[in-house]
């Protein structure tokens, strides 16, 4: 039941992180409101950092910011350490 949540959960917060990544961009192309980096880091923070960096290289998006090109892959990596030490705890 809890790996079943944990899925879905994933998938949600992944599919969410990457739609923000490619709404930010057309957001910036347009001149339009930005989504705030402070949620689109948030959302990396919850779970969402391998589609958020996906999409910053499909999009070329947030690539040139430190806190975005060294920050989202240092989050993924801490993510899969922590999914990893639950997987074998479980």
């Amino acid at each position: 039941m809890l790996h079943e949540f944990l899925w879905w959960y994933l998938a949600a917060v992944n599919l969410a992180a990457f739609a923000l990544c490619g709404w930010d961009k057309l957001a910036a192309k347009r001149g339009a409101r930005r989504v705030p980096e402070r949620r689109l880091l948030a959302f990396c923070a919850l779970g969402g950092s391998p589609a958020f960096l996906a999409g910053m290289a499909l999009f070329r998006h947030k690539t040139r910011k430190r806190k975005f090109s060294v920050g989202v892959p240092l989050l993924l990596a801490a993510q899969a350490a922590a999914l990893l030490a639950v997987h074998c705890w479980l």
